[in-house]
């Protein structure tokens, strides 16, 4: 007896439906790419083909482990529990309680619902997560130019005539801050309909070898890139903003420090094309500007950003169809009444900026290590493994080792986990409701969908329940949390005019929500509610109509609507925010510096994401493998063969080399994640890799967002053996 159901792969952000087949035991016996779904209409990539092999992986935790000394013991749950309440107990200040949220914490239910009311309940400020390694440059220039970090203009990639992308491999990655399953037969469409992609990167990835133009450029010089394109559209007298802005004299101003001539030496991109690029992006009908993770892991990440809207906004193109546009998810509610600010406080030891709510994960170790008031001693990570993913991992592995006391959400027992002393392990994927609260809102097509529990529980309680019972030992309160939250959005909702259910009572409401879980009915609550809902009196969206629809919805195409999600005091788009136009005075500053002879970049696999999946059989080996890439012609000039020593400030590691033309003289890659020996995974400690953040800096940043800086950074080649002077 088998049996067919249908379901939202959790592994990236291209958001693809899957149809899977259980046989009787609920083990997962075929996965395939959901033909009926709207959004993704059957697009399958490797990672989601083995869905099935990760859930059902031998080496996840199935209980929770207390750890005495270097041993583990299996316990139950509320012996669990009760260790976790002793440890927090002997906290006398919160000040010295941190959390990190690790990356999958987007990708599942209780990661969106349950991760701020905990944050709350431990009443702390150190805050920090995969955000501030990753993407945090594109909410700090989102908040200041539209006044809200979340407005996030995405490509519209399916009306778009010409797409100029910066940093990003959505080939490799499924796309990322833009939420677009089958993005490469969306590329090759725009391809196929007479459009241009151009793709500036490094590296000639799987991307740009698609591309009708590949531009390599130098490692951390993307905003001298796009100020150059800037400076023509204004020298060409090419700009036509369709919108009213703030800031526009002052943008000019800042750009004729950047002619091409001048920016090319730093770039390596030819003035003629760097004149080219901008006389394409203002003479096209439609054109949009993307640009990801490799311009925001660098040392300018947040001019990088800025300037992608810039140009959109200078070339007419942002808020309109073919352009960058704000996606409209199924459940967007309530106002920001704050203007967005950044740095209301600040890192005890290095005076660093807050962001979002967060501090900069590469902070977080001068923060256990540094004594005095606030000093971190209790830390909290659920789903991340900083260890290898933060800056200077090695560093922030020692200072783990140095807490008094650390509870982990995860269903590993991994390179940060082993720190703790107990390890919380959520179901397994199957086991839990899934809806993308955060993805949908960077999505190319408005859509929704929601997978419900496809496996009973069998008494291990959801990791919505792991993350409420911790939240309410942190608070010291007793009750259902989700009946608190829900209780209190329907009273701002009714208090709210133009909700569409203000002056109604709270308890009626309450009564007409639906839900087997509180995560149910909390979902239930934001779809009535949202621009869709049969609350808001624009639609008939609830949580039974998602149930009764398992493929999923599609709400339309992407429509104009700056004037809905433009939350700036002016209420106009702020074009020149005074923190980014001093921080290009920094950026004017290094432009006739010297580039270091060899810079490291990171690199992104398909049947990769995050550290975890490197313990699956199918997703590792073939070209998932942590190797140096490297251009032929630095192997001849640096004598080496077969492997080489790599070392930074911070570091040094020994890597085998593959040699390959597709990456620009100068430059050298390694993937992310890596560094497992040693590990009780069993598979990625067959495959362990090393970790290359031994060679990163925590103490290079960019400066307005607090992002850790991946990409660019200076390293020596050697061959192996060979001693340097230090």
């Amino acid at each position: 007896m088998t049996s067919t159901v249908h379901r939202t792969c959790p592994l990236c952000e291209a958001v693809c439906g899957l149809t899977l087949t259980l046989d009787e035991g609920g083990h997962v016996t075929s996965v395939r790419g959901d033909k009926d779904d709207p959004f993704s209409k059957g697009f399958i990539c490797p990672k989601g083909a083995s869905l099935g092999r990760l859930d059902e992986d031998p080496d996840r935790l199935r209980k929770p482990l207390i750890r005495e000394g270097d041993l583990w013991r299996e316990v139950g749950w509320e012996e669990a529990f009760a260790a976790v309440k002793a440890g927090l107990d002997r906290v006398a200040d919160r000040r010295s309680v941190a959390i990190y949220l690790g990356n999958p914490n987007a990708h599942s239910m209780a990661g969106a619902l349950y991760g701020a009311p905990l944050i709350k309940a431990l009443g702390t400020r150190n805050v920090y997560s995969a955000s501030t390694a990753d993407q945090m440059p594109k909410h700090v220039a989102s908040g200041l130019m539209f006044g809200h970090p979340l407005a996030i203009p995405v490509p519209d990639l399916d009306r778009t005539d010409y797409l100029l992308m910066l940093g990003a491999n959505p080939l490799e990655s499924n796309g990322s801050l833009c939420t677009a399953p089958d993005f490469p037969g969306r590329l090759k469409a725009l391809r196929g309909r007479g459009g241009r992609l151009v793709v500036v990167d490094p590296r000639r990835t799987r991307t740009a070898a698609l591309a009708d133009e590949h531009v390599f450029v130098r490692p951390g010089t993307d905003a001298y890139l796009l100020f150059g394109i800037v400076h023509t559209l204004f020298a060409e007298d090419l700009v036509t903003p369709s919108h009213q802005v703030n800031g526009l004299a002052e943008v000019r101003e800042a750009a004729k420090h950047f002619p091409p001539e001048a920016v090319s030496g730093r770039t390596g991109v030819p003035a003629e094309v760097i004149v080219r690029l901008a006389r394409e992006l203002a003479g096209a009908r439609t054109a949009a500007v993307y640009a990801r993770i490799g311009t925001c892991t660098a040392e300018f990440g947040t001019l990088a950003q800025w300037l992608v809207d810039v140009l959109n906004v200078l070339t007419g193109n942002l808020d309109r169809p073919g352009g960058a546009m704000f996606p409209k998810p199924a459940t967007e509610f309530g106002v920001r009444r704050k203007p967005y600010a950044v740095g209301r406080w600040r890192s005890r030891v290095r005076g660093l900026p807050e962001s979002n709510g967060e501090l900069p994960v590469a902070t977080l170790a001068d923060e256990i290590e540094t004594s005095g008031e606030g000093q971190v001693r209790f830390l909290v990570t659920v789903a991340g493994n900083p260890v290898l993913s933060a800056p200077h991992g090695a560093r922030l592995d020692a200072a783990f080792g140095r807490l008094d006391f650390m509870v982990s959400v995860d269903p590993y027992l991994n390179e940060t986990t082993k720190h703790a002393n107990v390890i919380l392990p959520p179901p397994r994927m199957l086991q839990s409701g899934h809806y993308d609260f955060a993805l949908l809102g960077f999505a190319v097509r408005n859509y929704a969908r929601y997978s419900p529990p496809l496996l009973p529980l069998d008494g291990q309680p959801s990791e919505a329940q792991i993350l409420a019972r911790l939240a309410m030992i942190a608070s010291g309160l007793e009750g259902d949390l989700d009946e608190f939250v829900i209780g209190e959005m329907l009273r701002k909702a009714t208090e709210t005019p133009g909700s569409g259910v203000e002056g109604r009572d709270v308890a009626e409401l309450r009564a007409e929500l639906e839900g087997e879980t509180g995560g149910e009915r909390r979902l239930d609550l934001m779809l009535k509610l949202g621009p869709y809902g049969e609350w808001a009196g624009k639609g008939d969206l609830s949580l039974r109509k998602l149930l009764d629809n398992p493929h999923g919805l599609d709400l339309g195409p992407l429509e104009p609507r700056l004037g809905e999600v433009l939350k700036t005091a002016s209420g106009l788009i702020e074009l020149a925010p005074p923190q980014i136009v001093e921080d290009v005075e920094r950026l004017r500053g290094k432009l006739d510096e010297d580039p270091p002879e060899i810079v490291l970049i990171g690199r992104r696999h398909l049947r990769s994401n995050n550290s975890w999946l490197h313990n699956v059989g199918p997703l590792v080996g073939g070209s998932n493998t942590c190797t140096l890439q490297i251009n032929p012609a630095d192997v001849t000039r640096l004598g080496l063969d077969g492997e080489a020593v790599v070392r930074s400030a911070k570091g040094q590691l020994t890597v085998p080399l593959e040699p390959t033309d597709t990456i620009m003289p100068g430059v050298v890659s390694l993937p992310h994640g890596w560094g497992h020996a040693g590990s009780s995974q069993s598979v990625a400690a067959e495959h362990a890799g090393v970790s290359v953040n031994t060679l990163t800096d925590e103490s290079t940043i960019d400066v307005l967002s607090g992002n850790a800086v991946f990409n660019g950074v200076p390293v020596t080649i050697s061959p192996t053996g060979v001693i340097i002077a230090q």
